[in-house]
């Protein structure tokens, strides 16, 4: 339910889709060529909002609520399976639901990144640019350590304890998600508002229990061929905005994107944060406006290898 309160920083209706019997939120906003936005944890499409504001007059903004997130059920473990493959059949039946044809541009932020990525590898030909805002689809580099918090969060039933029992990781990111622009409680309590109940924290939990960082983890495999099809896009229009500041998504995975698209257009903000969208509004959501109205989606199979 969206309140009185809330309606004031996200004024959309929304739309539905039945996923077996649970109910699948997203936005379907404005007409034009299709742009999804796939967001991470612990967010929802709420932290699309500005950008599908910016665009909607022309572009066709699709922005879901995964599973146990935003707007979308929060089903119990016995119900839906929260892994990185069930959200990546999830967004592959909402596309082919909508009956999408024209090539898809892709804005990913956090698990978007992978989420995104491993439905971009699976349908290859539909994939025509992308923006990358701190976020990855590849394992975690060398030279990065997995951090301590996410660990705790990961391995631990202490971890699980804070997630679930405190909202620790919903409140923890809104607090240090925007570094040079920190957000008002108001807006911070927005981002926590679908993260109310032991229940309804499910899968802030299971997102990060989800990571694999070992061979014979869940996924570690997925992982790696998705990392491997990445040279595919690298001849589309791609752009970057990052946020150096971010505790997780540092410098190294810019690095790492940097290396598999040489050709990206890069923007770098030193002291910014994970919420690069809302740390440092003003100046990225005109700079995707500006590379969405001034490049044209490519196929895949047609990049440069």
């Amino acid at each position: 339910m969206i309140t009185a309160e809330l309606k004031n920083y996200y004024p959309f209706t929304g739309n539905r889709l039945d996923l077996d019997g649970l109910s699948y939120h997203y936005l379907d906003e404005g007409t034009g060529a299709p742009v999804v936005m796939v967001h991470g944890n612990p967010s929802w499409s709420f932290y699309y909002r500005n950008l599908v504001l910016a665009l909607r007059d022309r572009y066709r903004c699709i922005v879901p609520d995964h599973i146990g997130c935003g707007f979308s059920d929060k089903p119990g473990d016995e119900r839906y399976d929260y892994t990185l493959s069930r959200r990546v059949d999830d967004l592959e039946r909402l596309i082919d639901h909508l009956g999408i044809t024209e090539k898809i541009t892709l804005v990913l932020h956090d698990w978007g990144g992978m989420i995104g990525m491993t439905y971009a590898a699976r349908h290859p030909e539909r994939i025509g640019r992308l923006v990358l805002l701190n976020t990855a689809a590849f394992h975690l580099p060398k030279e990065k350590t997995f951090p301590l918090g996410l660990k705790i969060c990961r391995d631990t039933a202490l971890g699980s304890f804070l997630v679930r029992g405190f909202n620790a990781f919903s409140v923890g990111a809104s607090i240090v998600g925007c570094k040079k622009n920190p957000m008002p409680r108001d807006l911070q309590q927005a981002y926590r508002a679908p993260y109310d109940s032991w229940q309804n924290r499910i899968a802030t939990l299971r997102f990060v229990q989800d990571i694999p960082l070992f061979s014979g983890d869940r996924n570690f495999d997925l992982v790696s061929q998705v990392a491997d099809s990445l040279v595919k896009f690298r001849g589309l229009p791609i752009s970057i905005y990052w946020g150096e500041l971010d505790f997780v998504f540092d410098p190294t995975f810019l690095k790492e994107w940097i290396r598999r698209f040489p050709e990206a257009q890069v923007h770098r903000y030193p002291d910014a944060g994970h919420y690069i969208l809302e740390d440092m509004k003003d100046e990225v959501i005109p700079l995707i406006e500006n590379f969405l109205d001034t490049t044209f989606p490519v196929p895949a199979s047609e990049s440069r290898c």
